[in-house]
């Protein structure tokens, strides 16, 4: 597996942007982007507190976000916020938009307890983030996805939310160390793809594809 180097991209990023400001509450996705990006460009978190929209997609619940924070003015650009769910193919894609809502309810347990004896255990992850360059432009949006299955149990001590019952090739998220997963995550693979629109670059890349 050869690796894709990425030190030209870098230097594309910081010509376009000085500073990118990341918008979140949740201080586990601050980590792991800044471990994505390892201090080679510059990215800002701010606590900025918005709406949780509950609509029928992520794209949409990311896309009203952005739309929101953006229509407020109250925050530097360019900005990029992201919204992340589980699918469950046995559940018909819930929690889907509403995973936030359901872990807070009901965690993994709960998860687990709607799964119990049903074979088909696909999943995805998603995550999209949304991206606006100025307070008056529309927000871009861009997607990663990785299918993995549900666990019959919790299994790992890393990561954080649906992590410990979400595997892929044989290990959970939380199974992994924060590079590994971001290596084949949802939120990584999200997060190249805003950045080759960054970079103007299709060949940037922080993980390996296979």
């Amino acid at each position: 597996m050869a690796k894709v180097k990425s030190a030209i991209c870098w230097r594309h990023v910081l010509n376009r942007y000085a500073m990118l400001y990341f918008i979140t509450s949740n201080p586990n996705k601050v980590k792991e982007i800044k471990e994505l990006i390892a201090g080679r460009i510059a990215i800002q978190h701010i606590n900025y507190e918005y709406p949780e929209l509950q609509l029928d997609t992520i794209e949409e619940v990311a896309m009203a976000s952005a739309n929101y924070i953006r229509r407020m003015k109250e925050v530097k650009t360019p900005f990029f916020i992201e919204d992340s769910g589980l699918l469950i193919h046995a559940l018909n894609d819930f929690p889907g938009p509403f995973s936030a809502f359901v872990f807070r309810k009901i965690g993994n347990e709960g998860i687990l307890r709607l799964m119990d004896g049903k074979t088909d255990r696909r999943a995805v992850f998603k995550t999209v983030i949304a991206f606006c360059q100025t307070a008056d432009d529309e927000p871009r949006l861009f997607t990663g996805t990785v299918e993995g299955r549900i666990t019959d149990n919790e299994r790992g001590a890393g990561g954080f939310g649906y992590d410990p019952i979400f595997e892929y090739e044989g290990r959970t998220f939380a199974e992994m160390s924060t590079v590994e997963k971001n290596r084949v995550s949802h939120r990584g693979r999200a997060f190249m793809e805003f950045l080759r629109h960054c970079t103007g670059k299709v060949g940037c890349a922080l993980y390996n594809k296979k």
